[in-house]
């Protein structure tokens, strides 16, 4: 029988949500497309209630919780621009 930890996805995910207001939001997830359903239905981020439909405009794979957190919070402090830049390619 599989342990619980066998259900849970290593990979984790950096993504950027462009809100229905024009902001971003950037959050981690071991599972992207459940989160953003999460945020659709106003059970994600209290940032994001109220902020939808979103749009996903980046999202980049990491190894581990601790890169995915340290990148979440360098992308956090870009400016808006750098973010787009970022977005760009």
């Amino acid at each position: 029988m599989p342990t619980h930890n066998e259900h849970k996805s290593t990979e984790w995910i950096v993504y950027i949500l462009q809100c229905n207001d024009n902001t971003f939001y950037t959050g981690i997830t071991n599972n992207l497309q459940k989160r953003i359903e999460l945020h659709n239905t106003g059970k994600g981020a209290r940032y994001t209630r109220g902020r939808s439909p979103f749009i996903l405009v980046f999202s980049e794979k990491c190894a581990t919780k601790s890169i995915a957190l340290k990148r979440e919070y360098a992308i956090k402090q870009l400016s808006r621009e750098e973010k787009e830049a970022l977005i760009s390619g």
